[in-house]
């Protein structure tokens, strides 16, 4: 039982963090593309448009992808520790 309450809130943790990392990720990536298109505005684009376009091929990128690493590492780092202390 105990076993089960540690995957339970183990995952429910790791969902906070892996939602705290995204946004964060992702407002850094918003702020960066505004402060790109106020340096060097672009004729046919809106701030808007430009800042969506980013936030989309951001969105595709790979980057996004490592951040739910969150879910694999530490269940990993935790089944090791697990096995060693048990296996000695």
């Amino acid at each position: 039982m105990g076993l089960v309450r540690l995957v339970v809130f183990g995952f429910i943790a790791l969902g906070v963090i892996y939602l705290s990392i995204s946004v964060y990720s992702r407002s850094v990536r918003r702020e960066k593309l505004e402060e790109e298109y106020d340096e060097n505005p672009i004729a046919n684009m809106t701030r808007k448009e430009f800042v969506d376009k980013g936030v989309q091929a951001y969105n595709n990128s790979f980057r996004p992808k490592l951040i739910a690493l969150v879910f694999v590492i530490p269940p990993l780092v935790v089944a090791t520790i697990i096995y060693l202390t048990n296996a000695n």
